[in-house]
C-alpha cells in the first residue's frame, strides 16, 4: 500500500497510479467535476489522503485563470461588528469553495490602497470591499478585479447595504412611543452615507413629535469626543440615539459615571446589536443589522460578478429590525 514519502509532495499521477484510475479520473473526482461515479470518486479522495496529496493551486491559477481566493478589506477590526461580518463572508466563501483573504485597514485612506494593491498582488479573483467613506474608489492596480461594496452607496460597484434610514426611523419611533420627546443624536462620522442615513431619518422623526436636544458626531468607538460629552452632560435630553452600538456604551458608560441611571434617567438607543450589546449593563437596545444575511448576498453577488462581469451593477438593501432591551424605558417626566 502505498504511504506519504516524508519531504514528497505527491502529484496527481501518482494519486491515480496508486487508485487504479486515469490521471482525467483522478483530476475529475478531486476537483468535483467531470463524469466519475461516486464510488469510484469516494476511492480516489480516500486515496489523496493517504498519500497526503494537495493540489497545486498554482497550477491551478495558471491554467484556470483564477486562485480560488477573495479579498476582504474592512475599516476595523476593533469593532466587534466586523469580526462578525469577516466569520460571516468567511463561512459563506467556503461554501463555495473560495477561501478568503482578509485585512483591516485601520480607517487610515493610505493603508486601505495599500491593502488593496497587495490583495490584487496575490491574484484575488475579486473583493468584498467596506470602504472607509463614500469618496473612495480602487486604487488602479485593481481597477479590474471584480468588486462588490459593504454598506457605502459607491458608484460603479455592486452594493449591498441595510435599509439605514428605517433603522433610524425605528430607533426614533421607539423612544417615542416611550414618551421621550427631548431626545439627543449622537451620530457616525459624517463621511459615511450611511451614518448620515441613520442620524437624518431619527431627526426628522423626532422633530414630528418632539424636540431634537441636541446632534452631535463620533467616530465608531467607545471613546467620546468632548463634543459628545458636553452634549450628554447637559441634562437637556430623556433619551439618546447613538448611530453605532460601540457609541452606545460609550455613552451609557458615561452617563453611569456621572451617577446617573440607564434608562431611569436617560435611555440610549444603540445600532447594529453587536454581540456586546446584550453583554452591556444593561443591554443594549438597538437596530439589528442583518450581517449574516448581507454577507452571503456579498459573497454571492460577487462570485456572479466574477462569472458576468458585463452585467448590470446591483444594489440590494436589506430590512434591519428592532431590539428592545433594557437599555430604554419610559420617560420620567422631570
Amino acid at each position: 500500500m502505498s504511504k506519504p514519502v516524508p519531504g514528497h509532495r505527491a502529484t496527481l499521477k501518482e494519486v491515480a497510479k496508486a487508485a487504479g484510475v486515469s490521471v482525467a479520473s483522478a483530476s475529475y473526482a478531486i476537483n468535483g467535476t467531470g463524469s466519475v461515479g461516486e464510488q469510484t470518486r469516494e476511492h480516489v479522495l480516500a486515496v489523496a489522503a493517504r498519500l497526503g496529496y494537495r493540489p497545486n493551486q498554482n497550477a491551478k491559477a495558471m491554467k484556470t485563470g483564477r486562485t480560488g481566493t477573495i479579498g476582504l478589506v474592512l475599516p476595523d477590526l476593533t469593532n466587534p461588528f466586523f469580526p462578525a461580518l469577516a466569520q460571516a463572508v468567511i463561512q459563506a466563501a467556503r461554501g463555495h469553495g473560495y477561501s478568503v483573504l482578509l485585512t483591516d485597514t485601520e480607517g487610515e485612506p493610505e493603508a486601505e490602497r495599500h491593502a488593496i494593491d497587495l490583495l490584487a498582488g496575490r491574484g484575488v479573483d475579486g473583493l468584498i470591499w467596506f470602504p472607509i467613506a463614500d469618496d473612495r474608489s480602487l486604487p488602479p492596480l485593481a481597477d479590474n478585479i471584480p468588486a462588490v461594496v459593504l454598506d457605502r452607496a459607491l458608484a460603479g460597484y455592486d452594493v449591498i447595504q441595510a435599509d439605514y434610514a428605517e433603522g433610524g426611523r425605528l430607533a426614533a419611533e421607539h423612544l417615542l412611543s416611550l414618551g421621550h420627546r427631548r431626545i439627543g443624536v449622537i451620530s457616525g462620522p459624517h463621511a459615511a452615507s450611511s451614518a448620515r442615513a441613520r442620524a437624518e431619518a431619527a431627526i426628522d422623526a423626532i422633530r414630528r413629535e418632539g424636540q431634537l436636544a441636541w446632534h452631535v458626531h463620533n467616530a465608531f468607538a467607545l471613546d467620546l469626543e468632548p463634543a459628545v460629552t458636553v452634549a450628554l452632560e447637559s441634562n437637556t435630553a430623556t433619551a439618546v440615539i447613538a448611530g453605532a452600538d460601540l457609541i452606545a456604551i460609550g455613552a451609557v458608560r458615561h452617563l453611569q459615571a456621572r451617577g446617573l441611571s440607564v434608562p431611569g434617567d436617560v435611555s440610549v438607543m444603540g445600532f447594529d446589536d453587536i454581540p456586546w450589546a446584550q453583554l452591556n449593563n444593561p443591554p443594549l437596545s438597538t437596530i439589528e443589522m442583518p450581517v449574516e444575511e448581507m454577507a452571503v448576498e456579498a459573497v454571492e453577488t460577487l462570485l456572479h460578478r466574477i462569472a458576468h462581469r458585463g452585467e448590470a451593477r446591483r444594489r440590494v438593501v436589506f430590512n434591519v429590525a428592532l431590539v428592545a432591551r433594557g437599555s430604554t424605558g419610559p420617560a420620567v417626566l422631570k
